[in-house]
């Protein structure tokens, strides 16, 4: 099946995506831009005039540069900073949104902003009585509180009209967590549990002809991650040649990193095909979805980490990492 999400094909859909700032949110809400789409982009780190705001993070990226991005590429964007951990300020989202459009028929759930918490490769893998409780608990507010009480305000205007999609958006799919322990007794319970969110509000959502799925990124090539490796989205494959100055040389798996568009891309070809109902309550991930759609990155490669992972890495199967691009 062949799906060209950028040529339009989202015209006069409106949606939202929470967590919209950096990350696999920002390259969400571009490729829905890409689309036409209208895209209302939320999250903490806001250069609003009147009330500045910014993450855990603190870092440079804004919901106004995203909003900015969506709307060069075709779409229009808008930016309104919205804490999801604070349910008031998320049922003011929800009436704007009704005050302004009447409906929602994308809404990404993408909050996370625990990347900090989580700690660096050396502290994964921590047995949970070693582990600092309250950075533990607010990984699972940050990870799951805040999509909870997202949907609960906004999946109203998602079930205003036939043949709206929610997209939970997590780190592994079902299958892929449900055999494997993910760096921490929290982070695991945090990517699992918005697996099963999908599985859940799927059911709920079905009778309103309505899709839920969850959907995982591979490598993702993060403003972060790039930011590791001393490299940018431009020259990123430096990160994995032998270099100097005391930045960090990739593994060679990073040949097969995806930048944050191509989840993007895999969101909006969901929103764009009438029959998106057949992936309800499923847990799929960025690669899956483009050899099903034929969509590819903005370098034109069709990465996809995690079935190389099942393949080759886990599998014991001989190939090229070239096979998974």
């Amino acid at each position: 099946m062949s799906v060209a999400p950028h040529e339009g094909s989202l015209r006069g859909r409106i949606a939202v995506v929470a967590g919209a700032t950096r990350g696999a949110g920002r390259g969400i809400a571009t490729a829905l831009g890409e689309a036409g789409a209208t895209v209302i982009c939320t999250g903490r780190s806001s250069t609003r005039a009147d009330a500045p705001t910014r993450s855990d993070y603190d870092r440079p990226e804004t919901i106004e540069e995203t909003a900015e991005h969506v709307t060069t590429l075709g779409g229009k964007g808008v930016a309104i900073a919205v804490d999801h951990l604070e349910p008031a300020q998320v049922a003011a989202l929800a009436e704007r949104i009704r005050a302004e459009h009447g409906r929602i028929d994308v809404l990404v759930n993408d909050i996370w902003g625990a990347e900090v918490l989580k700690g660096a490769p050396p502290q994964w893998n921590t047995p949970i009585w070693k582990l600092d409780l309250q950075k533990g608990l607010r990984i699972l507010r940050l990870g799951i509180e805040t999509h909870l009480v997202t949907s609960h305000y906004l999946l109203p205007l998602l079930v205003a009209q036939p043949g709206g999609l929610l997209v939970e958006v997590t780190d592994g799919t079902a299958d892929y967590n449900a055999q494997h322990y993910r760096i921490s007794v929290f982070y695991d319970l945090v990517k699992q549990s918005v697996n099963r969110l999908a599985f859940s509000q799927g059911h709920e959502l079905a009778p309103h002809e309505a899709t839920a799925v969850a959907i995982t990124p591979g490598w993702l090539r993060s403003e972060m991650m790039l930011e590791n490796f001393g490299v940018t989205e431009a020259n990123w494959r430096e990160a994995l040649t032998e270099r100097g100055g005391g930045r960090h040389q990739a593994p060679p798996d990073f040949a097969l990193s995806e930048s944050p568009r191509y989840v993007g891309r895999a969101v909006a070809a969901l929103a764009a095909d009438p029959d998106r109902g057949k992936w309800n309550q499923k847990s799929v991930s960025s690669g899956e979805l483009a050899r099903h759609y034929g969509f590819t990155d903005i370098d034109g490669s069709r990465p996809d980490i995690w079935r190389y992972t099942a393949e080759v890495r886990e599998g014991g199967k001989a190939a090229d990492l070239g096979d998974y691009r």
